[in-house]
């Protein structure tokens, strides 16, 4: 018995110290958080993905997202707004810059009073009498004088009002019986031949028509009948 005692003795202390310490150690893992200190990190609840909510977007497992067809929709719209006036833009351009080739005689150009109308024969006789000089719409959109004859009938030829010297639409100036500029003082008689500078030559002429009593102008390209010269414009 005294041996046995003697053996359990010197064990007794250190036991005793290790019992202490798991004590210790037990405490401090279940001890608060002294205040100020970082929160412990917590464990994320299991179900948190099913308290999502119902219409966040989803893919299912063939890839299809239903709101596709919505955003195939608007990008066909914006492509569509940006597309459609580059497309129409040519044609525009096109119709803008190709000549106007209406009416008949021989491939003219019907004239157009101030108002945008076509020039009937019978109705611009009845307001311009004889000796009279007024313009139209003619060819290539200059302005252009038809003149009434001395037996009141419309002249076979326009005379183009655009000055020779720097583009000026040059008037008719019937107490002096010429086309007189304003800008620079050219001066042409009353078939538009130049008699005065600095305007270098006289204005150009235009073929005068009519197809179904309506007045049409065509290029002039023969000899000019005032000065027996060829025709200095171009077609």
């Amino acid at each position: 018995a005294e041996a046995t005692a003697a053996a359990t003795t010197p064990a007794s202390p250190m036991l005793r110290a290790i019992l202490l310490a798991a004590a210790v150690a037990s405490a401090s893992a279940f001890s608060l958080a002294p205040m100020g200190a970082a929160p412990a990190m917590r464990l994320q609840p299991a179900n948190r993905a099913a308290r999502s909510p119902a219409f966040a977007p989803k893919m299912s497992a063939d890839g299809f997202v239903p709101d596709m067809g919505r955003r195939n929709l608007m990008n066909a719209l914006l492509t569509g707004s940006v597309a459609g006036p580059l497309l129409v833009l040519p044609a525009v351009l096109i119709s803008f810059l190709t000549p106007a080739k209406s009416g008949g005689g021989g491939g003219g150009l019907v004239a157009k009073d101030a108002l945008g109308n076509d020039v009937k024969v019978d109705a611009w006789l009845a307001t311009h009498p004889a000796g009279a000089r007024a313009l139209v719409q003619g060819l290539k959109g200059d302005a252009t004088y038809l003149i009434t004859s001395e037996e009141g009938k419309l002249e076979n030829f326009a005379v183009n009002a655009v000055c020779t010297h720097l583009g000026c639409v040059v008037p008719w100036n019937k107490a002096a019986n010429k086309f007189m500029c304003p800008c620079h003082g050219s001066q042409y008689d009353k078939n538009g031949k130049v008699v005065r500078g600095p305007a270098p030559l006289s204005l150009a002429l235009a073929k005068r028509g009519d197809a179904d009593g309506t007045v049409v102008l065509s290029f002039w390209g023969e000899k000019d009948f005032r000065d027996g010269s060829d025709p200095w414009w171009k077609k």
